[in-house]
């Protein structure tokens, strides 16, 4: 018996002890829900980038891990004190992630569609491309065609003017019986 009021002593000690921790206090400088929203966006995105995509930002001069806080001009210990004040509040932390995962989901499906547009526009280019060298190819066999047809017509006109040249020669103006 003294070892089960013990053990429930112990439960109703732990659970006083948590009731008294209220979380962190609100800090004076607490990020907006919607700039929290907007920071924790750019932050997985920057996370997803790859390595190869890493490398291009950094010789673009872009420090992956500052560069949200000083595009939002907040520094660490701001979003850490906001992160664990949200995160202590769950129904405002949930409302942040639904906005984040929302929006990262409607920059994926944008994304998606302009990678089909593009690659449409790219497909049809290169039919195009091919439309327009066949084109380019038919008018060049009419035009070799149309030459061979001019070659052939001027040889037979060639050969009819040495035939009439010929025969001027040979021919005898007619004798009239009338004079």
């Amino acid at each position: 018996m003294l070892k089960q009021t013990l053990f429930y002593f112990c439960i109703i000690l732990i659970i006083a002890s948590c009731n008294k921790y209220g979380g962190p206090d609100k800090p004076d400088n607490l990020i907006s829900k919607s700039d929290m929203v907007k920071i924790l966006i750019d932050s997985k995105i920057i996370s997803s980038a790859t390595s190869a995509n890493k490398i291009i930002l950094e010789k673009h001069g872009v420090n992956l891990e500052t560069y949200v806080f000083e595009k939002y001009k907040i520094d660490s210990l701001q979003f850490a004190q906001s992160n664990s004040y949200y995160a202590h509040n769950i129904k405002d932390y949930e409302e942040i992630y639904d906005k984040v995962i929302d929006s990262l989901e409607r920059l994926k499906v944008y994304l998606n569609d302009l990678k089909l547009k593009l690659e449409k526009e790219e497909k049809k280019k290169e039919t195009d491309s091919i439309d327009i060298l066949r084109a380019k190819d038919s008018i060049k066999r009419f035009a070799i065609r149309d030459s061979i047809l001019k070659i052939d017509s001027l040889k037979t006109q060639l050969h009819l003017n040495r035939k009439e040249a010929s025969h001027e020669g040979v021919l005898v103006s007619p004798v009239s019986d009338r004079d």
